[in-house]
């Protein structure tokens, strides 16, 4: 039994509120079941030095974590001086992963930003934040199509992210902190939609598990990206 109560295949209750802030070309509010990440998406009419006078654009994201968004107050890094090894592997996950769905040279000369910043976390806080992510973006560069910046749609298909996990021998999809934290190995796969594989990040935590296993967590992880995909769709229709 899962301390949630639910089923090995089923997702947590996913929400996205679209048009979460004011300012950001495109922006939501996701939340996997308690986990909720504010995604937003910032256009911007400049791109990296080494990309100049290459006719191509660039997708990027950031990440943090809001000092009480856990169950004890974290300090921020930027009081630090310096982001954690945590935070520099996830926001280039984000990058890597928006990017796997973009034409860079359909989107132009320009940068698109994603922050992804956490405000509650219960486990899969990047798993949220780029599918998330991926909200803001669709948003963002509707914006572009509608004033005509755009001619040509540079997003080529959805992307997102869930975890999956060995939880007392079972594959379990969608692992919450009880889970996480116990978990026997956890994965989080990044998937496109029509079932090609953008990363996977796979790891035994207290016991080492074969192929089969491996498999098994592969297709919960496609379960329950179908049903991200369905609420990506739902969340950016007619807007």
């Amino acid at each position: 039994m899962r301390p949630s109560g639910r089923a090995p295949d089923e997702m947590r209750a996913i929400t996205i509120e679209t048009g979460f802030t004011k300012h950001a070309e495109g922006s939501c509010l996701i939340g996997f079941g308690e986990t909720r990440v504010l995604c937003t998406a910032s256009i911007e009419e400049r791109i990296p030095p080494w990309l100049r006078g290459k006719g191509s654009g660039w997708v990027t994201g950031e990440y943090s974590m809001l000092p009480r968004a856990t169950h004890t107050r974290g300090d921020r890094e930027a009081a630090r001086g310096k982001q954690s090894g945590r935070t520099q592997e996830i926001q280039r996950l984000i990058g890597r992963s928006l990017r796997s769905v973009v034409d860079l040279k359909a989107l132009g000369e320009r940068q698109i930003v994603l922050d992804c910043d956490v405000i509650q976390a219960d486990g899969g806080t990047r798993t949220a934040a780029i599918s998330g992510a991926w909200v803001a973006l669709r948003l963002a560069v509707n914006g572009l199509l509608k004033s005509g910046a755009l001619t040509t749609d540079p997003i080529q298909s959805k992307v997102a992210a869930v975890s999956c996990g060995l939880f007392q021998g079972t594959p379990v999809l969608d692992l919450d902190y009880p889970e996480d934290s116990a978990a026997e190995a956890d994965a989080n796969f990044v998937l496109l939609e029509g079932g090609k594989i953008a990363e996977v990040q796979a790891t035994a935590e207290g016991a080492c598990y074969d192929e089969e296993a491996l498999l098994r967590l592969l297709r919960l992880a496609r379960i329950g990206c179908e049903r991200i995909f369905a609420a990506q769709e739902e969340a950016v229709a007619g807007r």
